[in-house]
């Protein structure tokens, strides 16, 4: 992370620009508090493309066809680096924010740019790179002259339409629009460091006011409306009619990711076809046989494109000659991200050769056969995510349904031609269920009528967010599997040596077109090696897979909870989840692909409250 194109302040790793500090986030440093800026500050030519075609003909139907590509942020590809080389300085564009510092032995409280702070750059170790109160002299004023470190006021503004700003420090000790310009000083009284016992008061004037007076209904008297600020592009919005609210530097709710995610797939009728698609931009501009030859040699000695090595250069000229002419080339859509994936891995014989994508056919797990079809242990692949925006103060809903989300915060001032994206590569089992077995228990009156519980906590939770009701319900399907997914992930995480925030799911159950969906997939999403290591694929053979599956469901029979986890009501509390709780079904957040929502475990086996709904009764 760079300040000012020449300040180093610290280190993140790529991924977490997608999933924690993207364009718009705060970075909490030891000493400093800094914003993403946008992408359009970003050094582009630095940022590696990333080749996955359905995934960016999704992202432009949400964000535009000027889209050209996806990319990986900028990284330092060596640790060893001269701390004063050009290498050093690659990284992305950071600010501090909030602008307002806090001296921490005289309370002074100023923005940095009013010349009370100075900034004490430490190449050597950037982490520690800070602010000082130069020439600082105690709270009462009486000490000799010496520096005290500042750090950043731990309070600011946002709000639902993606705002930040800074706290309103002035406007809120003085009770609203105030001549008074007096120094402002931030002090604690009390033991603890609860709101009521931080204050802030004016030298001048003597106003003061505790902090408690931000929050709740307080706050909504004591402060100013949003401005409309977007501090990582220096711009402000015409008008913003969402209420402002006081939040705390490096709460949660302050920086959302809104992401979409891919399966590298083949999509060509063969393999050779297949590498020229996922290498285009290597051949996009070849002219001759003779180029393709020396560009072969090139990628061979790279390893930039695994496999094109066994191809002579003629036929790879072929290729590109063909993917020219538009013949044999795969017609990608434009929203149906999952769709072609669960046409790969339903087909009879699947890839077990492509580069990206390795499968393997087992097996059912003894005693499931009646309600599990087919088990597929995928021993390569390979998920692209992209970032398309980000909200605050509020979660999105995780909706296939780019129509419904809400106000989305955009990552660069003018529209986007690249976004940032990631690649991992991993493993997975993905598990088919008997479709005659689902449609008959889909039959049934007591799955009905969690249905309209559920479909009632629905439309309750989008009325709260001024979102149409009508529309983004998954169905009751998606629960029962998601749910039978999450107890899964949980109990794989006991077993396979991996760290669970690692593994990751994808739920298949569609049932909108001719082909009825009804799959889950469990893969490890990791950027380093620790996701391909075979642990997870082992665990996926009958033997093991049996024993989990009824590990899994015995332990979700009864929760912790109970019976409030058993009883309750997402029509009462506006939820999305019926018997489901951090005790029994709730996974982490980067391996739920829905937020930990529409959960029901009695879909899967008798609880207190259910027991005709169980799709695994008996087990």
């Amino acid at each position: 992370m760079i300040i000012n194109n020449k300040t180093p302040v610290g280190e993140v790793r790529p991924s977490q620009l997608l999933w924690t500090y993207g364009p718009g986030a705060l970075i909490d440093l030891p000493s400093l508090s800094v914003v993403t800026l946008g992408i359009d500050r970003w050094e582009k030519d630095r940022c590696q493309p990333i080749q996955e075609a359905r995934l960016l003909a999704a992202v432009r139907k949400v964000l535009g066809s000027q889209v050209e590509s996806l990319r990986m942020p900028p990284f330092q590809k060596s640790e060893l680096a001269d701390v004063w080389s050009a290498e050093a300085n690659i990284g992305v564009p950071v600010r501090p924010f909030p602008r307002w510092m806090r001296c921490v032995k005289c309370g002074l409280l100023s923005p940095f740019d009013a010349a009370l702070f100075d900034i004490k750059e430490n190449r050597f170790r950037p982490e520690r790179t800070r602010f000082v109160h130069k020439g600082c002299r105690g709270s009462k004023g009486d000490q000799p002259a010496k520096d005290a470190d500042a750090v950043p006021a731990r309070f600011l503004l946002a709000c639902r339409d993606g705002h930040l700003d800074d706290f309103p420090w002035h406007y809120f000790v003085h009770g609203g629009s105030s001549s008074c310009k007096g120094t402002l000083r931030f002090f604690e009284s009390g033991a603890s460091l609860q709101t009521e016992n931080l204050w802030v008061k004016c030298d001048a004037c003597g106003a003061s006011r505790s902090m408690a007076h931000a929050f709740g209904k307080a706050g909504k008297e004591n402060l100013p409306a949003c401005r409309g600020r977007h501090p990582h592009l220096d711009h402000f919005d015409n008008e913003c009619g969402e209420e402002a609210r006081a939040v705390l530097l490096g709460a949660t709710n302050s920086w959302f990711p809104i992401t979409l995610s891919a399966l590298a797939i083949p999509q060509a009728k063969n393999p050779l076809s297949q590498l020229i698609q996922d290498g285009w931009e290597f051949f996009e501009e070849l002219e001759s046989e003779a180029e393709v030859s020396l560009t072969v040699k090139t990628l061979k000695k790279t390893g930039a494109l695994p496999g094109i090595d066994k191809f002579q250069p003629s036929a790879v000229w072929n290729a590109i000659e063909a993917r020219l002419s538009g013949a044999g080339q795969a017609v990608v859509g434009e929203a149906d991200i999952k769709g072609p994936e669960w046409d790969v891995l339903t087909e009879p014989n699947p890839p077990t050769d492509y580069p990206h994508f390795m499968s393997r056919k087992i097996g059912t797990p003894p005693g499931f056969s009646d309600r599990i079809s087919r088990v597929l242990l995928l021993e390569r692949l390979r998920e692209v995510n992209a970032l398309l925006g980000f909200t605050r103060v509020e979660a999105p809903e995780e909706s296939g349904d780019t129509g419904a989300r809400p106000q989305m915060a955009a990552l660069s001032r003018n529209k986007p031609d690249w976004i940032p994206a990631n690649q991992v590569h991993g493993e997975g089992i993905f598990i088919q269920f008997d479709e005659t077995a689902l449609m008959n228990w889909e039959l049934l009156d007591d799955v009905k009528k969690i249905d309209l519980m559920l479909r009632g906590g629905h439309r309750g939770w989008r009325n709260s967010r001024r979102l149409d009701p009508n529309t983004g319900y998954p169905g009751i399907r998606y629960a029962m599997l998601h749910t039978l997914s999450h107890l899964l992930i949980r109990e794989l995480a006991l077993e396979c040596g991996y760290n669970a925030a690692s593994i990751r799911e994808r739920i298949y159950a569609d049932t909108t077109n001719k082909q009825q969906q009804a799959g889950i997939l469990i893969y490890t999403a990791a950027a380093d090696s620790d996701g391909t290591l075979g642990g997870l694929v082992d665990l996926g053979k009958p033997e093991n897979l049996g024993r989990l599956l009824a590990q899994a469901l015995s332990r979700s029979k009864i929760c912790s909870s109970d019976p409030l986890c058993s009883e309750h009501d997402p029509q009462k509390d506006r939820s999305l989840h019926v018997a489901a709780c951090h005790a029994c079904s709730f996974v982490a957040e980067t391996s739920c692909e829905h937020g930990n929502r529409y959960l029901d475990r009695s879909l899967l086996v008798p609880t207190f409250e259910c027991v005709n709904a169980a799709f695994f009764r008996g087990f």
